[in-house]
């Protein structure tokens, strides 16, 4: 997080304005870069000195983890899971979604070290959800989750999970297809206004290219840009998460094979213009359809 701009913004809107401050590791819309410790006591000094709760998302704290220790020289002898505890001591609470770094197929939860809020939102959740003990889950999910949050700390497959998605950017970086670097942990990003300098912003150029992958080759991925975030966009990018425990290196090699292919035939992917957009929230149900190319 951009500290110097996390301060400005404090004093401009006023402390009573910002009920939390919300760090996330990875970060996911900044290309799944990692947070470092360093950035995270940083956080948690202004707003433990601003009277402000800092919640951590916590859907990749395993990931962040490890890239700690990879490129922290101080936290090389430390395992993940003595990182992540650290992590977790500077914050006030945390959401978590635990299909990521909880290895889980469905569900989540809310942390807080505040009482008082906690009671809260337990009495929310049976409003919601359903009782605290099981939160809307069946009792096998919330195993899952259990023992997932603790072998997403396992270096073994942390090591293999972001050698993949490094395998993936390498080799289509290394053809031209412009990405985020450095490779992040969960996900390569395509810079889709680079991918296609002749789409404009306004005609979604993520989106495009994200329907192409998908005609040419079966892959799913996600626009984050015009569509996500609209005006206030700065970039447009094609998120291609990689599946925990589910790709082999065959499958990370036909990935490569289906983007080098749509990268081959660039020039003949057009635009698109919305034909249907919900009121709030637009990029999970809005639907398109082609612009001609232009004569």
């Amino acid at each position: 997080m951009d500290t110097a701009r996390l301060e400005e913004l404090i004093e401009r809107e006023g402390r009573e304005r910002v009920p939390l401050v919300m760090l996330t590791i990875t970060n996911n819309s900044g290309g799944g870069q990692p947070v470092s410790m360093s950035n995270i006591r940083a956080v948690k000094e202004i707003c433990s000195r601003r009277g402000i709760p800092l919640y951590i998302d916590a859907c990749r704290f395993a990931e962040n983890a490890y890239f700690i220790k990879l490129r922290e020289p101080c936290y090389s002898d430390k395992t993940p899971l003595e990182i992540a505890r650290e992590m977790f001591a500077y914050a006030d609470g945390c959401t978590m979604s635990a299909k990521k770094d909880g290895l889980a197929n469905i569900g989540g939860f809310l942390g807080s070290n505040d009482d008082s809020l906690a009671q809260q939102e337990r009495n929310l959740l049976i409003l919601t959800e359903g009782f605290p003990t099981y939160g809307g889950l069946a009792g096998r999910d919330l195993e899952a989750i259990a023992v997932g949050l603790n072998e997403a700390l396992d270096e073994d497959y942390l090591s293999y999970r972001i050698a993949s998605t490094a395998y993936l950017g390498e080799h289509i970086s290394h053809a031209g297809v412009p990405i985020v670097q450095p490779p992040g942990g969960h996900a390569i990003y395509i810079d889709a206004r680079a991918f296609l300098p002749h789409i404009p912003p306004a005609q979604f150029p993520g989106v495009a290219l994200a329907a192409a992958l998908y005609v040419e080759g079966g892959i799913r991925s996600v626009e984050i840009g015009t569509l996500m975030f609209g005006q206030h966009a700065t970039m447009d990018l094609v998120r291609l998460a990689i599946p925990r425990r589910v790709y082999t290196q065959s499958h990370i090699d036909y990935v490569v094979e289906v983007i080098l292919e749509v990268w081959r035939r660039r020039s003949e992917i057009h635009g698109l213009k919305i034909s249907y957009e919900a009121p709030f929230l637009r990029h999970f149900t809005a639907r398109f359809r082609p612009l001609s190319p232009r004569p």
